[in-house]
């Protein structure tokens, strides 16, 4: 199968899927490219709840698609279009998505994979899940932006471990270190994060997009900028609906 972003929509749910499984769904360039595409076509669809995003085949994300390094990496400019125009325009749109992600992390999560869970807000793991970016081996760094991604959501000193000593953690470790919501037996992820997702669209979905939307001012200093429109929802129907459902008893129709 070729390397590709598969997309479906189902009711208010879209399902990214990382597709490359006889690679363990390794990101290629092209994949970079059209993750872009796909989130940000996903932010312009105001219908949407939640965003499950998994990998295909038992695995989330092994890294990037080594087989193209020696075609573009030995080049200044083309190793910077890489890394701050394909993989930061893909991670950066995720970012910037106010819909809710909730991430299904199975197999081995390694270096690209741990960038695009960094980007999820809800992190579900098997047991026998493997995380590392053990990039070292390959002789180059992370990328700034990446680096500074993958440190702010795994710790800075798990990323040192991960960065300067090419170490893998196991899922329970993660979770440990706060990177994980949850981990869950292997046969019941798909489950479990269905669950979750359901549990999120069950609920007011503006009042979501307004949550990621301060979390992110929070994280870059921006919350004055945040206040001068933070209370315009004050006669929204969500807002009414769901007081109004509390004071009636019953649960509300979001």
């Amino acid at each position: 199968m070729p390397a590709r972003i598969r997309f479906a929509q189902i009711a208010a749910v879209a399902h990214v899927t990382l597709s490359y499984p006889k690679r363990f769904n390794a990101m290629s360039r092209a994949m970079w490219r059209d993750l872009r595409a796909v989130f940000e076509r996903i932010q312009g669809m105001t219908e949407l709840r939640c965003v499950l995003v998994s990998g295909e085949g038992g695995h989330f994300c092994a890294g990037g698609d080594i087989s193209e390094y020696p075609g573009f990496r030995f080049k200044e400019p083309s190793l910077r279009t890489f890394h701050e125009d394909e993989v930061w325009g893909a991670l950066n749109a995720m970012l910037a998505c106010d819909v809710p992600l909730v991430a299904q992390i199975e197999g081995n999560c390694m270096g690209a994979g741990v960038e695009i869970a960094s980007c999820c807000d809800i992190r579900l793991a098997t047991e026998s899940a493997r995380f590392g970016a053990p990039i070292a081996r390959l002789g180059f760094p992370m990328a700034p932006r990446e680096a500074a991604l993958v440190a702010r959501e795994v710790g800075l000193g798990t990323a040192r471990q991960m960065l300067l000593e090419a170490a893998v953690f196991s899922a329970p470790d993660m979770l440990q270190r706060g990177f994980l919501s949850r981990i869950v037996p292997d046969a019941d992820v798909g489950t479990l994060a269905r669950a979750s997702v359901q549990r999120i669209s069950q609920l007011a979905p503006q009042a979501a997009r307004l949550n990621k939307q301060t979390l992110r001012a929070l994280m870059h200093d921006q919350l004055p900028v945040l206040l001068t429109t933070a209370y315009d929802y004050a006669d929204g129907i969500e807002h009414r609906e769901g007081i109004a459902a509390f004071l009636e008893k019953r649960a509300p129709t979001f």
